[in-house]
């Protein structure tokens, strides 16, 4: 499933859309699944996003945008903490909630993910630094990345992280030495790749034997991390081991092989050295709707049949179950949030044929969501400021970049009357859209609004030309 070069334009399709998209009887009509809850179409035909209309918030912040919805971003990350905790209760006394610091983070969205009570993970020094910067408890923070820097190692111990997760053999030595020299006991897990590759995006499968991640079950090099970092007792404290298969994931039937294995890990453990390890990372990376061919778990859902692969296994083994922790990934910040454009140029392009394709150019692109060129992402959009009464055409929405591949919409249906001025709104875009986004083309990053109680507010600034012109050392 590798991207090609010119991404979306190779896609499948043809002149006709995919096999799964459908011309909709209502073309204005919103599929609910795909955008945050309070996204609504008021009665002048304008959404409007915790009763916000959009032609406000791009009067006021201009476009592009994105806009997320902040008792959504809570409420999501509210549901996973609360439904692994109570379904893990009996088991173990609960579950622990990471969120990833990489889908989107900033320093407004750390302190709620804070307030919500779940963990952060980050994996740079950066990320780190906006956690700091928003006085998250260090405690709950886990320090990931596979090329860790003796700076980052010692940022994370100085602020007193709650577990670094050691990649290689190398980085347990650096991790010990920094310890060492800053008089402190450094907490650690080992990553550990269990053989497991999910259903998804090669690039994006992390459980897999040959890629850059973790110590592989395989040849034993996972149990020898594990005497590697006994060995530096005093100033290593081993907390557990963690494995991660993967992103956008739809079912739990990896993580059962993977916990299988895992575990089996964690008993060796207990044998060889007589020590319990206390916690366990299953990860988790839960598949999100970019469309309507997607059909994600609900919180619930993935907490009772993870919490049935665990005990089944634990006791299989005979050993009390550690503390779990899971990472869900984009499934919190991902349908939050939207991103708002305006429409310039519209176009028919004559194909072989008789056949043609509307493109409708929007005012960003590629830099502010790499996705569709990256991985072949699908998405979803709606014209924003109006609905209309025209008949639906098939069309595919691109960005302004020099580039053929700046697709952002491969197919969706338009009113016909689609125009220079519209307002055009793509859904699930919460997710790893700003965390990739690029100047490309000198294009200045657009800003993040938050939505609330009728009320917006900038949580990230739009950039400016100036600021891309601050780096320019002339």
């Amino acid at each position: 499933m590798r991207a090609h070069e010119a991404g979306a334009l190779h896609a499948e399709g043809g002149h006709h859309g995919p096999s799964w998209l459908s011309t909709p009887p209502d073309v204005n009509a919103l599929v609910p699944a795909l955008w945050a809850r309070s996204v609504r179409r008021s009665d002048a035909g304008a959404l409007t996003v915790a009763g916000v209309d959009v032609r406000d918030l791009a009067g006021e912040f201009g476009t592009p945008a994105y806009v997320i919805d902040e008792d959504d971003f809570r409420s999501r990350a509210r549901e996973f903490k609360q439904d692994f905790d109570e379904v893990f209760q009996h088991l173990c006394g609960g579950a622990d909630v990471y969120y990833a610091g990489k889908a989107f983070l900033c320093t407004a969205v750390a302190r709620w993910i804070d307030e919500e009570g779940l963990g952060l993970d980050v994996c740079s020094g950066g990320e780190l630094a906006v956690a700091i910067r928003a006085g998250f408890p260090g405690r709950r923070i886990g320090l990931h990345g596979n090329n860790k820097s003796i700076a980052e190692i010692e940022a994370a111990l100085h602020y007193g992280v709650g577990r670094i997760v050691v990649d290689s053999f190398q980085e347990v030595e650096l991790v010990a030495a920094a310890a060492q020299r800053l008089g402190v006991l450094a907490p650690v897990m080992v990553r550990v790749t269990v053989g497991v590759e999910a259903h998804t995006h090669e690039f994006i499968a992390t459980a897999h034997e040959d890629q850059k991640f973790g110590f592989s079950l395989a040849g034993g090099q996972a149990a020898e991390a594990v005497r590697h970092i006994l060995n530096h007792s005093e100033s290593l404290s081993l907390r557990g081991l963690h494995s991660h298969i993967g992103s956008q994931i739809f079912d739990t039937s990896g993580f059962e092989v993977a916990a299988r294995r895992v575990l089996g890990l964690h008993l060796d453990v207990v044998r060889e050295h007589g020590i319990r390890l206390p916690e366990l990372d299953l990860g988790g990376g839960f598949g999100i709707a970019y469309t309507t061919v997607q059909d994600p778990m609900s919180p619930r859902d993935l907490a009772t049949g993870m919490a049935q692969i665990v005990e089944r296994e634990c006791q299989a083994d005979g050993v009390p179950v550690p503390r779990i922790s899971v990472e869900p990934g984009r499934a919190i910040a991902g349908p939050s949030t939207f991103t708002l454009y305006e429409v310039g140029t519209v176009k028919e392009v004559l194909l072989d044929g008789d056949a043609s394709r509307t493109y409708v150019a929007v005012d960003g692109g590629m830099s502010d969501n790499i996705r569709p060129a990256l991985y072949d992402a699908d998405y979803s959009c709606t014209i924003a400021s109006r609905v209309s009464q025209a008949p639906a055409t098939l069309a595919r929405v691109v960005g302004k970049h020099c580039e053929s591949g700046d697709i952002l919409v491969k197919d969706e249906f338009l009113p016909a009357d689609v125009h220079a001025g519209d307002l055009l709104a793509i859904p699930v875009t919460g997710a790893y859209c700003r965390s990739l986004s690029s100047q490309y083309n000198h294009m200045p990053r657009p800003p993040v609004v938050a939505a609330r109680g009728g009320a917006a507010r900038q949580i990230v600034r739009r950039e400016t030309i100036e600021d891309l012109l601050a780096l320019d050392v002339d």
